[in-house]
């Protein structure tokens, strides 16, 4: 981890603190809850917005056409161009924020 500092003694470090949000994503085939990890202090629009090839989901399930769990996997790496829709679903976790307003 690399630390800096400026003039005014505020310090700069390269760990972005991010916050897991529930999250529902429809992708062109496939159904998948889990967890999308937004930059604290932003909303998940904000996250959505980036420039990056994939959105990284944590803890996810991915289910099929039948409403059945098809894996569940601890990452999987959705391509951005393949989500249709994507929502937050409200959690009773605490440690979850729900980042929807």
């Amino acid at each position: 981890m690399t630390v800096e500092y400026d003039e005014k003694g505020k310090f700069y470090t390269d760990i972005v603190k991010k916050l897991p949000v529930s999250v529902v994503v429809q992708t062109t085939t496939h159904l998948v809850r889990g967890l999308l990890h937004v930059r604290e202090g932003e909303r998940l629009k904000n996250e959505l917005e980036r420039t990056e090839t994939f959105l990284a989901i944590t803890d996810a399930s991915l289910y099929g056409a039948d409403d059945k769990i098809l894996f569940t996997v601890p990452f999987i790496a959705i391509q951005r161009s393949q989500i249709i829709w994507i929502m937050p679903v409200n959690s009773k976790d605490d440690n979850q924020k729900d980042l929807s307003e």
